[in-house]
C-alpha cells in the first residue's frame, strides 16, 4: 500500500488511498477484517507495507487495526516505488511460513478456505476484457499454465486481481530477491508475475481460486461502486447507522453508512450515501456519494460525489470531487 494514488487525487493529497473510509472504515482496514473473518486459519503477523511519508499517526493506525484481530503487526517501508515484487521484498522478514499477499486498493466478496498443502494459490475474477490484465491459463486437471500479461488475443479469462497465497515465505523471499540481483524488470519495475514464472518453470505447482466480487478503489468513481457493493454486501451484518447519529425530519434510504455524531436535518440520505462522523447535512439530497469527518453539505443536492474531511458546500447542485478542508459557497 505504499503507492501514492494519484488517480485518487485531490483525496490522497492527504491522506493514504488505503486509509480512505468505504463504508464508514478504511479501505485497509475493511480488507484485513475479511480475510481474517472469512479465512480459516491463524493470522499471526500483518505486515503493512508503506511509503515512509505516511506518518506516525497512519502507521499506529495500521498497527491497532492488526493488533484488534490478534495479530502482531508489523510497518515496513517501500521508499522508492520500484514495482510489486519490490513492495513485498520490503517484507522480507514477514516472508516465511505459509504467507498470504493482498494488495491494497482492492476490495473482493469471497470465503478465503486455503488448502495450505498447495506450493501457491492465486485468485482471480472472470472479466469481460481480459486484455486489460494479466490472466493465468490453466490446465485441463486446474493447474496454472502460464501467466500472461494483458493478451491481446485471447487466453483466458481469469484476470489476477492481486491476492496471492504461497506455502513457503522463504522460497517466495528468494525469488523476489533473484529478480532484484539480476536487474529482471517489466516496463522499468520489478514485477511479481516474473517471480511466479520462474518458479512455474522450475516445477513449482499453481492453483487458482476465485472471488465472487472484485471490487476495486482506484479512482473516485470505481471507490463510489465499491461504497454501494460493500453498503449492500454488509447491511445485515454490520450496524451502519450509528446510536449517537442525530436524525431529525428527515428520510434515510438505505444501505447508509451514518457515523458517530453525525446531524442530518430536514435532508433526504441515500441510498448508498456513507456520512463520517460530526458531519452536518441541513436542507440537502444526499446519494451515492462518500462524505468525511467533519463537513457540513447545506442547501444542496449531491450525487455520485467524494467529499473529504472538513469540507464546507452549500447552495449548488453537482457531481463533485473536493479534498480535505475545502469551501464551496
Amino acid at each position: 500500500m505504499a503507492g501514492m494514488g494519484k488517480r485518487m487525487r485531490p483525496h490522497t493529497l492527504t491522506t493514504a488511498k488505503p486509509l480512505i473510509p468505504v463504508a464508514g472504515k478504511p479501505i485497509v482496514q475493511r480488507l484485513v477484517e475479511d480475510i481474517v473473518a472469512t479465512g480459516s486459519e491463524k493470522v499471526e503477523e500483518i505486515a503493512f507495507i508503506i511509503g515512509p511519508s505516511f506518518g506516525k499517526e497512519v502507521e499506529a493506525q495500521l498497527l491497532n487495526t492488526a493488533s484488534k484481530l490478534g495479530a502482531k503487526g508489523r510497518i515496513c517501508y517501500q521508499e522508492t516505488p520500484l514495482g510489486t515484487a519490490h513492495a513485498i521484498l520490503c517484507a522480507a522478514e514477514s516472508l516465511k511460513g505459509n504467507v498470504f499477499i493482498a494488495f491494497a486498493d482492492t476490495l473482493f466478496d469471497a470465503t478465503f478456505s486455503i488448502d495450505t498443502s498447495r506450493d501457491a494459490i492465486i485468485w482471480t475474477q472472470k472479466v469481460d476484457d481480459p486484455s486489460a490484465f494479466g490472466v493465468v491459463k490453466l490446465k485441463d486437471n486446474g493447474e496454472i499454465e502460464a501467466f500472461v500479461e494483458k493478451p491481446q488475443s485471447f487466453v483466458s479469462d481469469l484476470a489476477i486481481i492481486g491476492v496471492y497465497y504461497f506455502r513457503d515465505g522463504e522460497n517466495l523471499r528468494k525469488e523476489l530477491q533473484r529478480l532484484i540481483d539480476n536487474d529482471i524488470k517489466m516496463k522499468g519495475e520489478y514485477q511479481i508475475t516474473d517471480a511466479m514464472e520462474h518458479m512455474l518453470q522450475n516445477g513449482m505447482k499453481f492453483y487458482t481460486d476465485q472471488v465472487s466480487e472484485w471490487l476495486d478503489c482506484g479512482n473516485k468513481d470505481a471507490t463510489l461502486y465499491t461504497n454501494e457493493r460493500i453498503l449492500e454486501l454488509k447491511r445485515n451484518k454490520e450496524n451502519l447507522i450509528d446510536a449517537s447519529a442525530r436524525i431529525e425530519n428527515s428520510s434515510i434510504i438505505e444501505p447508509c453508512y451514518i457515523g458517530p455524531n453525525v446531524r442530518i436535518v430536514n435532508s433526504v440520505v441515500g441510498p448508498y450515501a456513507s456520512v463520517e462522523a460530526n458531519t452536518v447535512i441541513e436542507k440537502s439530497i444526499v446519494s451515492n456519494s462518500i462524505i468525511q469527518c467533519d463537513s457540513v453539505v447545506k442547501n444542496a443536492c449531491i450525487e455520485k460525489s467524494m467529499l473529504g474531511k472538513s469540507v464546507s458546500y452549500t447552495n449548488k447542485s453537482d457531481e463533485l470531487s473536493l479534498g480535505d478542508f475545502s469551501t464551496h459557497i
